[in-house]
């Protein structure tokens, strides 16, 4: 009778210390791309609300050469904006919408964020377009300026 030899073969896959570099690399990874992640997002919301709100700026800037004079109503009336109708604001899809009254076509509009990261909405977090008496218009927001780019001035750093 031949004598039947048997074979062992050995199991293929990964040990237990090369999965657990894998999940550590991974998760070095995941701590550096999620806040370069996060910030990504902030700054597309504040361009979306800036682009928003400054579309409103050829309707005011069109009132105020008839009417330098006008008021806030007026103003946010001209913007073009969608009214809530119960709640008498005016909002686009990241901003509620506010004016001050124009004193000899000077006026500012305000662009309070209503959604997105804690970097750019809460708190009061918004773009202020002030307009000059002469047309010229300014931007300014009360958020870092890492995430309002060069065409509006941030608040620090």
């Amino acid at each position: 009778m031949k004598s039947m030899k048997i074979v062992k073969k050995a199991q293929a896959g990964f040990t237990l210390i090369e999965l657990m570099i894998v999940v550590a690399i991974i998760g070095i990874l995941a701590a550096v791309a999620i806040p370069a992640y996060q910030d990504y997002v902030a700054k597309s919301k504040f361009a979306a609300g800036l682009s928003e709100v400054s579309a409103g700026k050829i309707g005011v800037d069109t009132l105020l050469a008839d009417n330098p004079a006008a008021t806030q109503a007026q103003l946010l009336a001209a913007t073009g904006f969608s009214k809530d109708a119960a709640t008498g604001t005016y909002h686009t899809a990241t901003c509620e919408i506010t004016a001050t009254d124009a004193v000899a076509g000077a006026t500012t509009l305000l662009c309070t964020f209503n959604s997105g990261p804690a970097t750019v909405n809460g708190g009061g977090k918004a773009i202020t377009l002030t307009r000059t008496s002469e047309g010229a218009w300014t931007c300014g927001a009360n958020i870092l300026s890492k995430y309002t780019g060069s065409g509006c001035v941030g608040s620090g750093s």
